[in-house]
């Protein structure tokens, strides 16, 4: 199989280390990538604020730079809620429908990467070792957007010497929200406060999510407080393996 890799802005701009895990865990796996470096956002900040022009006009680029493509995998719960939730709007407001009609060809070919392993590929157990308690984010929009259900939590229980330690109202958000956090800060930081005291509670070393933006808001306030507890994408504790530890990799 043959997959084009869509990185994301977050990723490509403050976490390369999760698009190099993702290349080393699909390549374990068999599969050829493809990446395209004419990407560039989705265009859910964009839309989150009111600029719904821009906003098509990344959607427009995503979908003329992969409606060829065999399947499309994206680290991103977030990215990949944008284009399921809102690029469909996007369409028909700007009323493209060709545009709509190549869109809609197109979306059953893309993939958040939890979903692209279990249901595209078929594997839960990718072959990786990672020997430290982890607990698992579930963050909104995989949860409610994308209902990813379990998937997460198969992947990690079927990785090598990881302890998963249950994270306590696991359906509570974070608070990040990309432009909420900015535009209702005090409210954003009350909620990250509760969701650090349940993350703290499990004891955990490294606190794992699908969206590094939810972790970077988590780490950032770990960091301050001194929690000693790591943020890490889950596409790093899937690329760890015994012979190339993530650690050693990143």
């Amino acid at each position: 199989m043959r997959i084009s890799l869509f990185i994301t802005c977050y990723n490509d701009t403050l976490f390369p280390e999760t698009g190099r895990a993702v290349v080393r865990l699909l390549e374990r796996l068999g599969v050829m990538l493809d990446f395209l470096p004419q990407q560039t956002c989705c265009g859910q900040m964009h839309a989150n604020t009111g600029f719904r022009g821009e906003a098509f006009s990344q959607a427009k680029r995503f979908v003329q730079l992969y409606r060829d493509a065999e399947a499309v995998v994206i680290p991103s719960a977030s990215c990949v809620a944008m284009i399921r939730d809102q690029y469909p709007g996007l369409f028909e407001d700007l009323g493209n429908e060709a545009l709509r009609r190549e869109f809609a060809a197109l979306l059953p070919r893309v993939y958040e990467l939890s979903e692209f392993l279990i249901d595209r590929l078929g594997v839960e157990d990718v072959g990786a070792t990672f020997p430290h308690r982890v607990t698992y984010h579930a963050s909104c929009h995989g949860l409610r957007v994308l209902q990813l259900g379990d998937r997460p939590y198969r992947l990690l229980n079927k990785v090598r010497s990881l302890t998963l330690e249950p994270l306590p109202n696991i359906d509570r958000c974070c608070g990040f929200g990309g432009t909420f956090s900015i535009k209702n800060a005090d409210v954003s930081s009350a909620m990250l406060e509760v969701k650090l005291q349940d993350i703290v509670s499990t004891k955990a070393e490294y606190c794992t999510a699908l969206d590094n933006s939810c972790l970077m808001h988590l780490g950032g306030a770990m960091h301050r407080q001194y929690a000693g507890i790591k943020t890490i994408h889950l596409a790093e504790i899937l690329a760890s393996t015994e012979a190339s530890p993530r650690e050693a990799a990143r």
